[in-house]
């Protein structure tokens, strides 16, 4: 069974200069996810990148991602 630790790694890993949070139970997972990549990107330019930095594990071991994705400016503007 996949953790949020794992998808986390994978996604850091997957994505330069990026920071996430996830959660879940197994099956379902949410996911914050900071990237200065982001910026410029429209949110499914975003979420595809995601989907890329997870590769075939979106196929196969993830069942489902709900994702927010932001860049470090907008997440600085939030808090």
């Amino acid at each position: 069974m996949v953790t949020p630790e794992q998808i986390q790694h994978w996604i850091e890993q997957g994505l330069t200069d990026s920071a996430a949070k996830v959660s879940g139970d197994g099956q379902h997972f949410e996911a914050v996810i900071v990237c200065a990549d982001f910026s410029g990107k429209t949110r499914i330019q975003r979420h595809q990148m995601v989907y890329a930095a997870l590769g075939d594990r979106m196929k196969s071991e993830i069942h489902a991602l709900s994702m927010k994705t932001v860049t470090t400016e907008e997440i600085q503007m939030q808090s």
